[in-house]
């Protein structure tokens, strides 16, 4: 289990290192220990780009996922990636699967990119803090690399939004201050115009699979 971490800016050194550690503790939790995790901090400019580039949207966002594997129903269905027995199963012992899992490299999770630009402005608007606000946006990118999509349906996005939910007080303390404005998709993304969600309509090249943003 690894979180790569891409930090555009030495300003954000101590945010990005906090919202590493967070990640390691969220892959723990979704019990995604064979994977590894591309986590990246960027600003408006950047990920404005590849919103255009890989989306045709020519505006900033806050979050965009890069999913890379297939796994992604699998996992939905209660099933570990890379491992040969359900999650919510019972072993004696270690078993030869999880051995050989350990013998492995990490499998590619997918990319995660934030704007902290844009984190920051939303920060301000639902008046919490800008860690309460990255760990949110760290949250709900990594679901939709695991194939959560707000978009399928109303009851999906309940559910989505339940899990993210459930998954910051794991990470931030029952006592933790999340954003009081949920789902946290109706939060707009760039100035005073809100974001409804949209489907992805193209690929990044070394990311296959679909572009989320909130």
């Amino acid at each position: 289990m690894a979180v790569e971490l891409k930090c555009a800016t030495t300003r954000w050194l101590g945010l990005s290192r906090v919202l590493q550690r967070e990640a390691v503790r969220l892959l723990r939790m979704l019990r995604l220990e064979t994977c590894e995790l591309s986590l990246v901090l960027a600003g408006d400019r950047t990920v404005r780009r590849l919103n255009r580039d890989f989306r045709g949207l020519d505006e900033a966002t806050d979050v965009l996922s890069f999913p890379q594997m297939e796994y992604r129903d699998a996992y939905r269905r209660g099933r570990e990636p890379g491992a040969s027995a359900p999650r919510h199963s019972r072993a004696a012992g270690p078993s030869p699967a999880r051995a050989a899992d350990a013998e492995r490299p990490p499998l590619a999770l997918g990319d995660v990119v934030i704007s902290v630009d844009t984190a920051r402005r939303q920060a301000h608007a639902l008046g919490v803090d800008q860690a309460s606000r990255l760990r949110a946006l760290l949250i709900h990118g990594t679901l939709h690399l695991l194939g959560y999509d707000h978009e399928r349906s109303a009851a999906e996005a309940r559910r989505m939004f339940a899990r993210e939910r459930e998954l910051a007080r794991h990470l931030a303390g029952e006592s933790a201050k999340l954003d009081p404005e949920w789902p946290p998709a109706a939060m707009p993304t760039a100035g005073t115009r809100g974001s409804g969600p949209r489907r992805s309509r193209r690929r990044k090249p070394r990311s296959p699979g679909a572009i989320h943003r909130r």
